[in-house]
């Protein structure tokens, strides 16, 4: 009996639709992404796309909840404390976001239907409200993280400044004489600037943590 023949293209799938559509993204951008740039990359007809996907929309959607399933959960759940927990999960969402930029403003429209969104504002409110915070607050705290580490990976504040050391005129900007030394720092002053950022946004949770211990 002959053997059936090996079909000489990789099937089509909806994981390998989403991972060649983030690429594309991570590479040119939102505006690069099209059924048809798509279906050639993907060495297939534009219409077999439409059994896995109707739109484009629904593409990104599908991209941007490919990057929410790459932050970690795990920490809600291993007995960290509650302010340990919220910091090692927004190091491992700026992690995510910072490897694919360009998705953050599907993600920043929020969760909506996407499972790996849901997943993890499940996560941060359940941690939240086991560890005593009204559900209020709970939502007030997943709300303010979402802001925080969404707005650090939009931009980065060192590469803002260009290198060329004429541009800061000390006549004009007595305190930026060093500015033009930003850029080529750029990864440690951002990282630093994060770190120093989500430690004073739970240094003050902990003081709002503590008065509701010392009131319950």
């Amino acid at each position: 009996m002959c053997a059936m023949a090996r079909p000489r293209k990789p099937l089509l799938s909806t994981d390998r639709i989403v991972e060649t559509a983030r690429a594309l993204v991570d590479a040119e951008g939102l505006a690069a992404v099209s059924t048809r740039r798509l279906a050639a990359e993907l060495g297939v007809s534009g219409p077999s796309l439409y059994n896995h996907f109707r739109t484009k929309d629904q593409i990104l959607e599908a991209v941007a909840d490919s990057v929410s399933a790459q932050v970690e959960l795990s920490m809600f759940e291993d007995g960290r404390d509650w302010r340990t927990a919220l910091h090692d999960w927004a190091v491992s969402y700026r992690t995510a976001l910072r490897d694919h930029p360009n998705i953050v403003p599907v993600l920043a429209r929020g969760p909506g239907r996407r499972p790996a969104g849901l997943r993890l504002a499940d996560a941060v409110f359940g941690a939240m409200v086991r560890a005593g915070w009204p559900p209020a607050q709970a939502t007030s705290i997943g709300a303010l993280m979402r802001y925080f580490v969404m707005g650090s990976a939009l931009g980065s504040f060192a590469g803002g400044f260009v290198d060329d050391e004429s541009a800061y005129d000390p006549d004009d900007y007595p305190h930026l004489g060093q500015a033009h030394l930003l850029s080529e720092q750029q990864e440690k002053i951002d990282e630093r600037a994060f770190e120093t950022g989500l430690r004073a946004l739970l240094d003050g949770l902990a003081v709002q943590y503590a008065g509701l211990v010392r009131e319950g």
